[in-house]
């Protein structure tokens, strides 16, 4: 496996640009097909995308959770986002989008400090614990964990926001 550095080097990896739509993305990938970029959408290696074959969203960035406990909690939270984030847009209701320099910081933040950090809240722009946007996103996704009957499922990250810190060795 390459070290993270390299692989930041290699196109179509990493956080995602925007597409306004489908049919942008769609266009997208066939321009890279047809200018033998790639030979398919399989070749996207981006942390999210969508499915080459199958009509589904893929979240590629949680790779090792530890348990199954905590697979299922990712799981139903994506789950959740994704639903509100499609309620909030059928409903014409707007939502910030951040660029990619702003959430690459996060995510660099995310994979240095993990769940005792603290990431940039860019609305707010301040630095917010970790553990007090796991709840944030829960409250987020509230009105949508009930039907997807996965309330359970996604507050079990609760958990890891009452988990006292790591210590490390001295």
């Amino acid at each position: 496996m390459l070290p993270d550095k390299s692989i930041r080097q290699i196109p179509r990896t990493g956080i995602p640009e925007y597409f306004e739509s489908i049919e942008d993305y769609d266009r997208f990938i066939k321009l890279l097909v047809k200018t033998n970029c790639i030979d398919n959408a399989k070749k996207i290696w981006w942390d999210l995308r969508v499915h080459p074959f199958f009509n589904t969203v893929e979240f590629r960035i949680c790779d090792v959770p530890m348990t199954v406990d905590e697979t299922i909690c990712i799981a139903a939270l994506f789950q959740a986002i994704c639903v509100k984030i499609y309620k909030l847009r059928t409903r014409n209701m707007n939502y910030i989008q951040y660029s990619r320099a702003l959430i690459n910081e996060n995510k660099w933040r995310a994979s240095r400090y993990g769940i005792d950090g603290h990431l940039i809240d860019f609305g707010k722009e301040e630095e917010v614990n970790t553990r007090a946007l796991i709840y944030e996103l829960l409250d987020f996704v509230d009105d949508v964990v009930d039907p997807l009957n996965s309330r359970q499922a996604a507050h079990f990250a609760k958990k890891f926001s009452k988990q006292v810190p790591a210590q490390t060795a001295s």
